[in-house]
């Protein structure tokens, strides 16, 4: 989730975590495609040797397409969901689009551009030194991308407040425990300066010092081409520094600092900040449980075999 717009849905109604996740199977693949896992993995691995910011923009391209309308590789559709105002930033579409090519290469139309999202994003995480997880897979692709207003009404800005934040993971079927490891994603990656311009210039609830910082490079208006780490401390490294410099009030966006700003999600904060491992316990759970919303299986939606347009 490098930027701000990576977070909720307010209005998406979804399947139970228990149903959706009792459809898939984390060994979906090992009979029919051995080499999947391992393929992503390489790829994945390369792709954020060369750069390390990548493995947040894959991060996030599983968020973006989970929160909408369930994790059906929409978000991947040429066009579309990419085109409206929230998802503008994201990137690393050409490096999904390298792993599905060199899995159909040893796998035709086996394994889908979902699970190739979900299990990316697995591998990000571990390879900025993070915790790892078993990924139950069978998710197949949507056959058309989300409308512009569900994307709008879906992915709501950093301005939230933690009501707007709870209520909305709520919503997913996610607790505010997994909207605070969730949002822990935000160790690695960085933002655009419209993302965080209203809290560095106009919120009280920020370290002066850090936000003069970051005034320094991003003006009052516009500077959309500028951007910050999400986690000033260790930005390339998946840990726990982000929680431990929203103790300090350096939360880059608005919606970041509202998780340690009086309120009920304190408490969780503080054990993160503090306990390392129990932050990547409830990570790991909550990307499960994310993973787990909406997918489509069955005889649902298809198998792409290029994962930025449906199958002719």
């Amino acid at each position: 989730m490098a930027s701000a717009s990576s977070c909720l849905s307010l209005l998406l109604v979804v399947a139970p975590a228990s149903s959706a996740s009792a459809q898939l199977s984390s060994t979906l693949y090992d009979t029919p495609c051995p080499r999947a896992l391992a393929t992503i993995r390489s790829a994945v691995n390369a792709a954020v040797a060369q750069e390390a910011r990548m493995g947040a923009s894959l991060l996030r391209l599983h968020f973006h397409d989970c929160f909408v309308q369930g994790c059906d590789a929409s978000v991947l559709l040429a066009g579309n969901e990419q085109n409206d105002p929230p998802n503008l930033t994201l990137r690393g579409f050409n490096v999904i689009a390298n792993i599905k090519a060199q899995v159909e290469a040893i796998c035709k139309q086996t394994v889908s551009c979902a699970d190739i999202l979900a299990v990316a994003a697995r591998d990000s995480v571990v390879a900025l030194g993070g915790p790892s997880w078993t990924v139950p897979l069978g998710r197949r692709d949507s056959l058309k991308a989300a409308s512009t207003s569900m994307v709008l009404q879906n992915l709501i800005p950093p301005t939230s407040s933690l009501t707007q934040l709870i209520q909305g993971y709520g919503n997913l079927g996610l607790n505010p425990t997994d909207l605070v490891a969730l949002s822990g994603a935000h160790t690695i990656g960085q933002a655009h300066c419209p993302s965080y311009q209203d809290h560095i210039y106009n919120d009280t609830n920020i370290n002066q010092a850090f936000a003069a910082s970051l005034k320094a490079n991003c003006p009052a208006t516009g500077g959309s081409n500028v951007m910050a780490p999400l986690d000033t401390t260790t930005p390339n490294a998946f840990d726990n520094a982000y929680f431990k410099n929203l103790q300090s009030q350096k939360g880059l966006l608005h919606s970041d600092q509202e998780l340690f700003n009086g309120g009920s999600t304190d408490n969780t904060v503080r054990n993160f900040a503090s306990n390392p491992s129990a932050f990547s316990s409830a990570f790991v759970t909550a990307m499960i449980k994310m993973g787990n919303i909406s997918p489509l299986t069955g005889t649902q939606g298809q198998i792409r075999t290029t994962c930025s347009a449906a199958n002719p």
